[in-house]
Order: C-alpha cells, then sequence, then structure tokens
C-alpha cells in the first residue's frame, strides 16, 4: 500500500514507508520531521497496516486534527487533511506500484523486534489495545 502526506501549502509528497512511523519536530527521534514551531517534539504516531493509516496523537500541545477537528487516535481515509499543529497535509492512500509491496516488506522484515508480553490478559488492559492468547474466542 502506498500512504502518502501531501503538503497542502504545495511541495513534495512524503511516502510513509514505515509501519510505525513517529512525527514531531525532534530530529534525533522521529522518524517524520515536521518544521513549524507549533508542532510538538514528539506530536504523533502513524501506524500503517492492511491498507489503512492510523493516527495518535501523543498529548502533544496544539493538537493533531483530521479534516479540521483535533483528535486523540483514528484512521485515516484517503482525501482526509491530516494537521499536526497548524501544518496540514492532504492524506493519500493507494495500491503501491507492482512488486513495491515485497520489495517493501523485505526491507523492514529484519528491522521487526518481536516483544515477548508474556500472560498478558484482555480484561485487565487499561489500554485501547486488548490482548488475546490464540485459544481466545473474539
Amino acid at each position: 500500500m502506498l500512504a502518502q502526506l501531501i503538503p497542502a501549502d504545495g511541495g513534495k509528497p512524503i511516502t510513509i514507508v514505515k509501519d510505525v512511523t513517529l512525527v514531531g519536530r525532534k530530529r534525533d527521534l522521529c522518524d517524520l520531521i515536521v518544521e513549524g514551531e507549533n508542532v510538538s517534539k514528539l506530536q504523533c504516531i502513524l501506524v500503517k497496516t492492511d491498507g489503512l493509516v492510523f493516527v495518535r496523537d501523543l498529548a502533544s500541545t496544539n493538537g493533531t486534527k483530521v479534516n479540521g477537528q483535533r483528535v486523540m487516535r483514528g484512521a485515516l481515509l484517503p482525501g482526509d487533511e491530516l494537521a499536526f499543529a497548524n501544518v496540514k497535509f492532504k492524506v493519500h492512500l493507494g495500491p503501491s506500484e507492482e512488486g513495491d509491496d515485497e520489495a517493501e516488506a523485505d526491507s523492514f522484515r529484519d528491522e521487526t523486534e518481536m516483544m515477548n508480553l508474556g500472560n498478558a490478559k484482555a480484561d485487565n488492559s487499561e489500554s485501547d489495545v486488548r490482548l488475546y492468547s490464540d485459544d481466545s474466542v473474539v
């Protein structure tokens, strides 16, 4: 899947290539650096999976907005306007060019680190993510 952020004020589209992308203005920590005095050092996280991109704000000072509405988390759709503080982008989601998906998967396969979460249970979690064992009924 091709996921791009197209600057509203013109400019070159930014392709989201990683499955998890940290957005902000802190150069040595963020994957996507967004210039702007109102953008937080750690603005939000973009997660690309199965043809969708999700956004989660990281308690940024001036907020992350989708179509003008401040959000804490949500799914992005093609054509949505995504704003980090006052820096705006149009969201483009679409199929990759032939063969790109496999090449992209190969390039990131070695970077993925699996974490052992132990015996996490779905009913004690305070997060939005629920973990189930393989034999659980969803």
